[in-house]
């Protein structure tokens, strides 16, 4: 177990900086719930996106407030696009008023990071740093293949905060629940994913239906989600498949999806926020990984948590070793991964849980 550091006196307002996907946020749940454990006095403001404020609202852990951060490069927007210099002047002015006391940065080495931490004004600041980036007043080691969740409680130990839980967890809230059941049917489902930001972690389609076929012949139900860009992938595993799956490309809020997750038997994955999503709402998944995420995202536990991974460091089209450079080209890295490795996986979770889905909704729930 970390040892943290000796806690900062007189800590009333902690202001955590980590701005970017839903993934990301859930990994670092437990540096969070590490924090206010330690400063149980203190209001904690997650530094971050829209989503965040929308999603957190109302929602039970341990983010009292989100801080939306304005389009800034390399911290929460791409480092080439072009700044809101009107909206980082009023961003700045407003957080310095708010006289942080702990600013803790969990987003990234720190190039872009670390400025923007040592803007907000706070009496401490602590993060994790390169060999590049500005110091902080407590700098943490940034390599960068180290598991997130564990990146993220050493940066807390740093600032104080002893590890209390390892697994993130995400409260499920009755909206959440509620919207599920308007949208999909009681019964037994499981869910496929087929999406991910990164093209390379994406498994095929034709796969997924593979095993959306399989579990179906298990007389299980098969909803396949995906927002926005997934949507090609979404359509292509429904059409794919032989029995009917259901397609919520686009048709649940992140809520919605929360509530889903939560009430399903399993999930099946890539990479991807929804996956943990999952886990952190309690339920087993079976993720497929590249070898190299398996070491910054895979589950930190196994008994209710599969992973398959590809070792694939070549790119398939033009050979380039992708742990040293990224490639143009956007082929999947995961598509050696076993149709009946996944099965077996799926099938061994099941059975473990009983193959007892909890129902969705209630009478009167639609497709």
């Amino acid at each position: 177990m970390l040892t943290a550091a000796p806690r900062f006196d007189g800590v009333n307002k902690i202001a955590v900086l980590r701005p970017n996907a839903l993934g990301d946020y859930i990994v670092t749940v437990p540096a969070l719930e590490a924090l206010r454990a330690a400063y149980p006095q203190a209001e904690i403001v997650l530094l971050g996106k829209a989503w965040h404020r929308d999603f957190l609202s109302g929602r039970p852990g341990p983010v009292d407030r989100v801080e939306v951060v304005p389009p800034t490069p390399g911290v929460g927007a791409p480092e080439d696009s072009v700044p809101d210099t009107a909206a980082q002047r009023d961003f700045f002015e407003r957080m310095r008023a708010e006289r942080f006391d702990l600013a803790v940065q969990v987003y990234g080495g720190g190039r872009y990071s670390n400025p923007f931490t040592l803007a907000l004004g706070a009496r401490h600041t602590v993060g994790s740093r390169t060999p590049d980036a500005l110091p902080l007043e407590v700098n943490v080691p940034y390599p960068f293949y180290r598991h997130e969740v564990l990146r993220g409680l050493e940066v807390a130990a740093a600032a104080g905060a002893a590890p209390v839980v390892l697994e993130p967890r995400v409260a499920v809230i009755n909206s959440d629940l509620e919207e599920a059941a308007r949208v999909v049917a009681p019964g037994k489902w499981v869910v496929l994913h087929p999406g991910a930001s990164d093209p390379r972690r994406r498994w095929p389609p034709e796969k997924f239906a593979r095993v959306g076929d399989a579990l179906a012949e298990r007389g299980l139900q098969v909803a396949v989600t995906g927002t926005g860009s997934e949507r090609p992938a979404v359509e292509a595993v429904v059409a794919a498949m032989r029995a009917p799956a259901l397609n919520l490309c686009d048709r649940l809020s992140l809520g919605g999806l929360t509530g889903l997750l939560s009430r399903s038997a399993l999930v099946i994955s890539n990479d991807t926020g929804p996956r943990h999503l999952a886990g952190a709402v309690g339920t087993p998944t079976v993720g497929i990984y590249w070898c190299g995420n398996v070491i910054n995202a895979a589950p930190v536990t196994a008994a209710r948590h599969a992973v398959l991974f590809s070792w694939q460091l070549y790119c398939p089209v033009c050979g380039t070793d992708t742990t040293r450079s990224r490639c143009e080209h956007d082929v999947s890295f995961v598509a050696d991964v076993r149709v009946e490795d996944v099965l077996e996986e799926a099938f061994a979770l099941l059975e473990r849980s009983g193959q007892d889905a909890h129902p969705i909704g209630g009478p009167g729930s639609s497709r």
